[in-house]
């Protein structure tokens, strides 16, 4: 049993390549767009097809074509050999998703976050599914178990936060727009910003704005392809591509401002830390091999979910988790669904119920343990990658 992954450095596909080889399956990888990220999608087509061509010459044809992510071009090279195509997506927004590529019958589309899988399921019915995502244990188990002092010298925390803070990558703030646009945005960010489990800024847009925001856009005319498109896309992009973006950053400064001013606070990041006061910037870590180790040492691990993630649950809950660390996350519609909110881990609804409750963790350190403790079982039990794939082969195997 074989299959192709195509690669181009998801931090997710080391994970699940693992799986696939530990249940047996022949892993081939096409690894061309890893080192050149100007790969087009024709390029995607030449490079996949072969790869499938080569393969159905031999004894052992591939099972199927897997990559995380939607690539709307090899869904099209895959219906077109009567190839299946597997993919886990783990980011939002995806524009790729509005693709009417995602139609294709070759596709077993995977979503991991509820709001966006009921957005798409009715286009591809059969063929579309919900799986959260979930973290590899083991190689968690293995990074930490190698944790030596000086690691506890250089990772232990009071509160820590790790990841990017979106000024890099928030073309909102290079948009010259004109006023009346400007300040409909930033009612929607105060607005959106107290509210957590619920986002409404793609139904709070106007044509007008919407209209300003892609006017002032170049990347817009690039991406929005109307007419291969399951939906208008329009709405979509500003609220999600633009604004939601704008709004992480926002809020991700504005609570490591506030953290900072009651606690130590250490960020691993590689954005400019110039706008933050009180907070200890400390650079990057290696994902595979360091990661672990910040989440284990960390009294409170911080996590910050994307807006444009409606529902769901990022990765990096279950990293941390997963680590043995204590998650303290803001609330999402589907925790309840999988954890125990102050059994398995933390979740705050407003700025103010975060502070308190980082003041209490950090002086009931009993209680910190244990809510670790557990999290970490639950997340070996239910939530290990392992389980999740296990799961996706079941869905795989029945739609053959």
């Amino acid at each position: 049993m074989r299959v192709l992954v195509y690669r181009y450095n998801s931090i997710y596909e080391p994970d699940v390549i693992s799986v696939f080889k530990g249940f047996g399956v022949e892993v081939l990888e096409e690894t061309e767009e890893m080192n050149n990220k100007s790969i087009t999608s024709a390029k995607r087509v030449e490079l996949v097809a072969d790869r499938i061509l080569k393969a159905n010459e031999e004894k052992d044809p591939l099972l199927f074509v897997f990559s995380i992510n939607f690539f709307p071009a090899i869904s099209e090279i895959c219906e077109k050999l009567n190839t299946m195509y597997v993919c886990w997506s783990v980011d939002s927004p995806v524009l790729e998703l509005f693709s009417n590529s995602l139609k294709n019958k070759c596709n077993r589309v995977f979503l991991f976050d509820k709001s966006q899988y009921e957005r798409f399921h009715k286009y591809n019915p059969d063929n579309i599914f919900y799986l959260p995502l979930a973290t590899n244990v083991e190689r968690m188990d293995s990074v930490v178990s190698s944790i030596t002092d000086e690691d506890r010298k250089r990772f232990s925390s009071d509160v820590s936060f790790v990841g990017t803070l979106y000024s890099e990558k928030n073309d909102y703030l290079s948009l010259s727009v004109d006023e009346y646009t400007k300040g409909f945005v930033e009612g929607i960010v105060e607005a959106q910003l107290p509210i957590y489990g619920f986002n409404f800024m793609e139904d709070a847009l106007n044509e007008g704005v919407v209209d300003s925001l892609l006017r002032n856009d170049p990347k817009a005319a690039i991406l929005i392809n109307e007419e291969n498109s399951l939906e208008p896309v329009r709405r979509f992009y500003a609220s999600e591509m633009t604004i939601g973006k704008h709004i992480s950053m926002v809020e991700r400064i504005r609570t490591l401002n506030m953290l900072g001013e009651h606690f130590n606070v250490d960020l691993y990041t590689q954005s400019d830390t110039s706008v933050l006061k009180n907070v200890n910037a400390k650079g990057t870590v290696k994902t595979l091999t360091e990661l672990p180790k910040v989440f284990n040492l960390s009294k409170i691990n911080l996590n910050i979910t994307m807006r444009p993630i409606k529902t769901g649950l990022p990765l990096r809950i279950f990293d941390i988790m997963g680590s043995g660390g204590f998650a303290m996350t803001n609330y999402q519609a589907e925790i309840p669904e999988m954890f125990e909110i102050g059994v398995d881990l933390e979740a705050y609804g407003s700025m103010e119920e975060l502070v308190q409750k980082c003041a209490y963790y950090l002086e009931h350190e009993d209680q910190r343990n244990q809510i670790a403790q557990n999290g970490y079982e639950k997340v070996k039990k239910y939530h290990n990658i392992k389980n999740r794939v296990t799961e996706m082969f079941s869905y795989i195997v029945g739609k053959q």
